[in-house]
């Protein structure tokens, strides 16, 4: 089976191969010659004409939330209607886009408050932004640095790590156009491939870039439960096949050991958790002999390990969507979408034609944290990979009877160990003590962000009431 990697030289989509889903997303969204991300996608931001600051809108003009959204359709079909072959320019926004400079300023009053209060004055502040598209938040944290905190400013080393060849180069021009040349470090690389290791204290902003994270497929066989991975096959036109096989990817067994070592929610739907009803669902006419699918974030797993292993002391700040609508079937799904014209078009799968559709998964904060303070936590190496592949095979409603784990709640928060004296983790916390709390997007911007200027002539405020469905991990 080839992988992501080995495609990276393919410059039109490979037939005749056969690969792991989270493969087949990774190269569909990132190949440097035919991927999303590399080729198609567009980050909307707001025209400088629209006479807020820095070009964004001004929005203490707006009657109520009903015109600022006529006002963004506007603007974004204005934006995309740029010449595109196939079905459309393919446009997006994010938070940091539609709401600069101020969205940007929250993060970093939030990264200051806390480095003034932990390191400052002994030690730099260190921030390593991951997939920065057009470097919006990068200007904004540090033009806000620059004018309310020069002291912290001077001290300031900000590192952008950048998959994309031409958002790199963007980011780069723009930051240094902008005079921060001094202090930003543009690093063209997936941040999968990095080796560089960082012993000082700092911060890792992921904001909106998890949910495009690649994701592996598992379905468990309805009369035993031993899960399958997902693979899919090309054929010599460009089909795709997918079929599923007994678990052998490393990654992919890793996160199912650490699911239950954690004991977090069966990932099966509740009529199938019966032995019973299990028994009579697999009787029916033309039932399936395999559970729906659970697309789980494997990527991000590689990407907390890295974490752990590469950056020790770090503090990460990653916000991202909890939900998404129209989702494709399966537990944990994504949406699979496209723009034609000025609409987007979701998708009932996830098999669709590389490089023209975004493939975007919602996160599970929940199971994010546990795993990320449970790995933190750790000192050692992972667990042995032939262990690992063995204890993955087992089924998700067994109980826990692995040399791996020492009874199924001893990592969970319900159970979490008091810290002990003397005794650290890789995060530089006492073992035991939570590092991360999971925020509302509404929470943590009346927390950080100077609302006044986002709030509209009727005193609502779509800083607060748009993206509801994002949350923050601090």
């Amino acid at each position: 089976m080839l992988s992501s990697h080995d495609l990276e030289s393919h410059r039109k989509p490979p037939t005749r191969v056969r690969m792991l889903v989270r493969d087949f997303i990774e190269d569909s969204l990132y190949n440097p010659h035919y991927g999303y991300f590399s080729k198609r996608a567009t980050i909307f931001t707001a025209p400088p004409h629209c006479g807020g600051v820095e070009g964004g809108f001004d929005f203490n003009k707006y009657r109520d939330s009903a015109e600022f959204e006529v006002d963004v359709a506007k603007r974004y079909g204005e934006f995309g209607n740029g010449e595109e072959d196939g079905p459309g320019r393919q446009l997006w926004h994010t938070p940091t886009e539609l709401f600069k400079p101020w969205y940007g300023q929250a993060i970093a009053q939030c990264l200051v408050s806390e480095y003034l209060l932990k390191y400052f004055p002994y030690e730099d502040f260190k921030v390593y932004e991951l997939g920065a598209g057009n470097g919006t938040l990068a200007l904004n944290i540090l033009d806000f640095l620059k004018t309310h905190y020069p002291e912290v400013y001077d001290r300031t080393q900000y590192t952008i790590i950048e998959i994309s060849e031409k958002l790199a180069r963007a980011q780069r021009h723009r930051l240094h156009q902008q005079g921060h040349s001094q202090v930003v470090d543009v690093v063209n690389q997936s941040v999968f491939q990095w080796q560089r290791k960082e012993h000082a204290p700092c911060y890792v902003v992921a904001a909106e870039v998890v949910d495009n994270f690649a994701h592996d497929v598992v379905r468990y066989d309805l009369k035993t439960l031993e899960a399958y991975q997902g693979v899919v096959a090309v054929d010599e036109v460009g089909d795709f096949v997918p079929f599923y096989t007994k678990i052998s990817d490393p990654l992919i067994a890793s996160y199912l050991a650490l699911r239950r070592r954690l004991s977090l929610p069966v990932p099966l739907p509740r009529f199938l958790r019966s032995p019973t009803l299990r028994k009579l669902y697999a009787s029916l006419p033309f039932a399936p002999n395999l559970s729906p699918p659970d697309y789980i974030p494997t990527r991000l797993l590689s990407l907390l390990k890295i974490l752990r292993t590469h950056f020790p002391r770090h503090r990460l700040l990653l916000s991202d969507f909890s939900s998404l609508p129209d989702a494709v079937p399966g537990l944990n799904a994504p949406v699979v979408q496209t723009r034609v014209g000025t609409t987007m078009i979701p998708c009932g799968t996830i098999f669709v034609q590389q490089g023209w559709f975004d493939i975007m998964f919602p996160t599970d904060f929940t199971a994010l944290r546990e795993m990320y303070e449970f790995l933190l936590s750790q000192a050692g190496p992972d667990a042995d990979e032939q262990d690992e592949l063995s204890y993955a095979r087992v089924s998700p409603l067994a109980s826990s009877t692995s040399p791996l784990s020492l009874g199924a709640d001893f990592f969970s928060s319900r159970a979490r160990r008091s810290p002990l004296d003397g005794v650290t983790s890789a995060s530089g916390l006492p073992v035991g003590e939570r590092k991360s709390s999971v925020f509302s997007h509404a929470e943590y911007l009346e927390t950080y962000a100077d609302l006044e200027k986002t709030r509209l002539v009727n005193g609502e405020n779509p800083m607060i009431g748009f993206y509801e469905n994002v949350k923050v991990l601090f």
